[in-house]
């Protein structure tokens, strides 16, 4: 007679909470898309909708709709990173937003975004690299209300 035992596991893989990333993301987006137009409008309505053949004409509905979905997609990956960061506490999180803020700065938008806008002919595109302070503060911005939100939303979605 032989006897037969199952054994079920789950596996965390680590993803983090991708929700409350997608809503941090697009909130630190759409307050970063405010300051653009606050402080340099043709960021948002001529060189973000640039990057995928929208604009010129300035565009500032099309460039906020791209910021909003890169800003969610960024936000995933933070969702991503706490989890691997081990990150749970509201500083925490908090700080590693401001991290995320000043490296998808200096990754994307001091290195990928003129590189990019010049490839696709973009009036708009800016020098490389552009280490622009402004966009510092936009983004450390963007990271801030990312790893707030996160931090208030990842234990309830």
């Amino acid at each position: 007679m032989s006897t037969t035992t199952e054994t079920t596991r789950s596996y965390d893989l680590g993803t983090g909470n991708w929700k409350a990333g997608v809503l941090g993301g697009v909130a630190g987006s759409a307050v970063m898309g405010a300051l653009m137009l606050a402080m340099n409008p043709p960021t948002l309505a001529v060189a973000i909708p640039s990057l995928y053949a929208l604009a010129p004409p300035p565009n500032p509905a099309a460039g906020l709709a791209v910021h909003l979905a890169h800003g969610a997609v960024f936000g995933v990956v933070f969702a991503g990173l706490a989890r691997l960061a081990n990150a749970d506490s509201p500083g925490t999180l908090l700080g590693l937003g401001i991290g995320w803020g000043i490296a998808t700065w200096a990754v994307f938008a001091a290195l990928v975004m003129p590189v990019w806008l010049g490839a696709v002919g973009s009036p708009a595109s800016p020098p490389f690299p552009n280490f622009a302070p402004p966009s510092l503060l936009w983004h450390v911005v963007f990271g801030v209300v990312l790893g707030g939100v996160y931090a208030l939303t990842a234990d309830r979605l």
